[in-house]
């Protein structure tokens, strides 16, 4: 899988949040993704304040596809 370059320390810095399509709606376990950058910004919505993540296009779509397929367990 592609995977990131160097996680944000302050998730607040990007612009543009939004909770992924990819998360349950209970509001409990949810994803929160940055649109308009050329990677994709990942973080807890809990701590959004908190550390992301930055996922290459490719490597975001690996693991949204790998989570689909039940490839990733807890």
């Amino acid at each position: 899988m592609h995977n990131t370059k160097s996680p944000i320390t302050d998730s607040a810095t990007p612009a543009g949040w939004r909770k992924s399509s990819y998360s349950g709606g209970a509001n409990a376990e949810c994803l929160e993704v940055a649109d308009g950058h050329l990677s994709v910004p990942v973080r807890d919505s809990k701590t959004p304040t908190g550390p992301a993540i930055l996922f290459s296009p490719d490597g975001w779509s690996s693991f949204v596809a790998a989570v689909k397929n039940g490839h990733l367990t807890a």
